[in-house]
């Protein structure tokens, strides 16, 4: 026996975010996500599990996925983080596009969209990374 597992047994295992008896959001063993939140560590650690799940989806429902540079991919997984796997599909005429090889006009119907409106220069970026295969140059 241990602190843990006695943390464990009394505060029990939530994994959707939740309010405490206090009011205060909370996850998991208890974490009050208001006042304690996250560590960068720990982000960064969610970050990658999210990433590997998206990869993983991606490859089993892009037929050209391994035919995608690395750029390109990184693309592709940055719309499906922002707008879920779902989402990412239901730009059908880009993802068409993709597999076709004609990457200017998959970033031309990456634009025509209402996500590029709602994400503005995070759809600029992607779609110049889509259209010229280099990654941007305002990243370090």
């Amino acid at each position: 026996m241990n602190a843990a597992e006695i943390i464990r047994h009394h505060e029990g295992l939530r994994l959707r975010p939740y309010l405490c008896t206090s009011k205060k959001l909370t996850i998991g063993y208890g974490r009050n996500l208001e006042d304690r939140g996250l560590t960068r560590q720990e982000a960064d650690y969610l970050l990658e599990n999210d990433l590997h799940d998206i990869r993983r989806q991606l490859v089993e429902r892009i037929d050209c996925w391994d035919q995608l540079s690395e750029v390109r991919q990184a693309v592709l997984i940055d719309m499906a983080y922002n707008l879920g796997l779902a989402g990412l599909l239901k730009f059908k005429n880009t993802l068409a596009a993709v597999s076709a090889g004609r990457y200017k006009t998959a970033a031309c119907e990456m634009l025509d969209s209402r996500w590029a409106k709602q994400v503005g220069a995070r759809a600029n970026r992607l779609a110049a990374m889509m259209a010229t295969n280099r990654w941007p140059k305002d990243f370090k």
